[in-house]
């Protein structure tokens, strides 16, 4: 797939800045669940140096925080540096590219990326930035969402636009499919390629009940940027049936969804 990289990220820092404060309410309450398992398999422990990229409100810092480890989160977005900083003041936050990090090599003892990846027009230089500010013999992890037809989540959504015939809107810029690194072979060879050793890949995955169709619809498209301006970009009445069909998608359900990532985590040697 042809994009012009730099385009997709100026793209999705503006994004985020409109973004910050929805995805705040709602969906970092979902992707807090998946900091433990990512913290754990990156070593984070009392003491230790952690960098948490593409911070957002600081969820996978705050739990770092408290397990008396010292963290640095960096995030393209100033709204989200301000409200990582506000909430979770025990850390330092600063606006920064992953792809061209502002640290000198081996300055931290884990790197951390909660689903950032998918918002990185080049990512496998995200990740060779991760492994260079990496002291020898330390890890770094990285999760990612599973595909719609695992993380139900996200496939009610999708699934959703399909059911109302909704045209897939031409955004400019493009990105990598939003599902890209879902693959195992895709996000191992992202990690090997970068010069990890001992990689490991695993899916991470749990139950999430909503509050209501309307929290949730609100908490997944308001929150995020891709997804957000492709339902916007619609006629008002296709907008309409993509509710519709969203709804009925939950109700199908059971009111009750799964949410599922892949982790990934590689050792520095």
């Amino acid at each position: 797939m042809s994009y012009d990289p730099d385009a997709f990220n100026a793209f999705e820092a503006a994004g985020w800045e409109e973004a910050a404060s929805a995805y705040t309410d709602y969906m970092a309450q979902v992707t807090a669940t998946f900091a433990e398992p990512l913290l754990d398999a990156a070593g984070v422990e009392a003491g230790t140096d952690v960098l948490d990229v593409a911070t957002g409100p600081g969820v996978v810092a705050g739990a770092a925080a408290r397990r008396g480890a010292r963290v640095v989160g960096i995030d393209v977005a100033d709204a989200m540096v301000e409200l990582a900083a506000s909430r979770q003041p025990e850390s330092t936050f600063m606006r920064g590219d992953a792809e061209s990090l502002p640290f000198p090599d081996e300055s931290f003892d884990a790197a951390l990326c909660g689903f950032g990846l998918l918002h990185m027009g080049r990512p496998e230089r995200a990740a060779t930035e991760l492994a260079r500010v990496l002291r020898p013999g330390r890890r770094a992890a990285l999760s990612v969402w599973n595909v719609p037809a695992r993380s139900r989540l996200h496939g009610i959504v999708f699934e959703a636009i399909e059911c109302a015939g909704a045209e897939h809107a031409e955004l400019t810029p493009a990105g990598l499919p939003i599902f890209h690194f879902a693959d195992d072979a895709e996000l191992s060879a992202l990690l090997e390629g970068s010069g990890f050793e001992d990689v490991d890949v695993v899916v991470v995955e749990h139950d999430h009940e909503p509050p209501s169709a309307d929290a949730l619809w609100e908490g997944i498209v308001g929150g995020a940027v891709r997804l957000r301006a492709n339902v916007v970009a619609q006629e008002p009445a296709t907008q309409a049936r993509i509710r519709d069909a969203f709804a009925r998608g939950l109700e199908a359900e059971g009111g009750t969804v799964r949410v599922s990532a892949k982790l990934g985590s590689g050792r520095k040697p």
